[in-house]
């Protein structure tokens, strides 16, 4: 399995190099920068990052010339999961900023066994703004660290830190279900596809209530982390659909 940090329009050096740090503290090694506000050799960055400064070196930094979402869009094809991040959270009906909690995660990553191939990668966003609703509509699900109602928005840098911890907790646990691969993009694609197909059959009263049954299956079958038998079970169910 392949852990990597992504953040979206990171603005305070010292906070990309505290999770820089953090990384390095548990493991995980790939980082990803889309359209930092600084250099990689900003002092700040280099001072915060201390012996983790090789996470810095080896970081990708994409320009996102085509602007963030473009760059999200494709980007988002190279992994199998995609994780975003938020401290806003909406009720039932808001589907996107419907979320898991970091231990919950990590109970369902703990699950994978280490030595797949699997792709991982966790969005974290603007420190000023976070991820927008069209960021947060792009990845398969979020993820929200449970704090005060007076103020609930963490430093990046900390939220990162907790979710590290959490995965790495668990994951480096006995692994009692290490046989079991999740499917992979592709086949969690080919049961989006299906899904797309049935529903577009199906009666609904407004084309937003057709969309919003989609955004609930697709959130709900990245979240399973179905296993290849359970994916085929589904398809073998959705194709009988009539």
């Amino acid at each position: 399995m392949q852990l990597t940090i992504i953040l979206v329009e990171p603005e305070h050096p010292g906070n990309t190099g505290a999770i820089a740090r953090a990384m390095k503290n548990f493991d995980c090694k790939n980082l990803i920068l889309i359209r930092p506000l600084f250099k990689r050799d900003n002092e700040e960055l280099r001072n915060r990052a201390k012996w983790a400064n090789d996470v810095i070196d080896n970081a990708v930094i994409l320009k996102g010339k085509t602007g963030t979402n473009t760059t999200l869009k494709n980007l988002r094809k190279k992994f199998d999961y995609l994780i975003a991040t938020t401290a806003i959270i909406g009720r039932d009906y808001h589907i996107a900023r419907s979320p898991i909690t970091p231990e919950q995660l990590a109970l369902r990553i703990a699950e994978i066994n280490p030595r797949s191939k699997t792709k991982i990668g966790i969005l974290i966003g603007r420190e000023s703004s976070g991820l927008t609703n069209d960021e947060l509509a792009i990845a398969d699900f979020t993820v929200t660290i449970p704090a005060s109602k007076d103020y609930g928005t963490m430093n990046i840098s900390h939220a990162t830190t907790i979710i590290l911890y959490e995965l790495f907790k668990k994951t480096n646990s006995e692994h009692l279900t290490s046989h079991i691969t999740p499917i992979s993009g592709r086949e969690k694609e080919q049961i989006l596809k299906i899904l797309n197909m049935q529903l577009k059959k199906m009666s609904f009263a407004t084309p937003e209530k057709r969309e919003t049954q989609r955004l609930v299956w697709k959130k709900l079958i990245a979240k399973g982390f179905l296993s290849k038998r359970e994916a085929y079970a589904l398809m073998g169910f959705l194709k009988k659909i009539k």
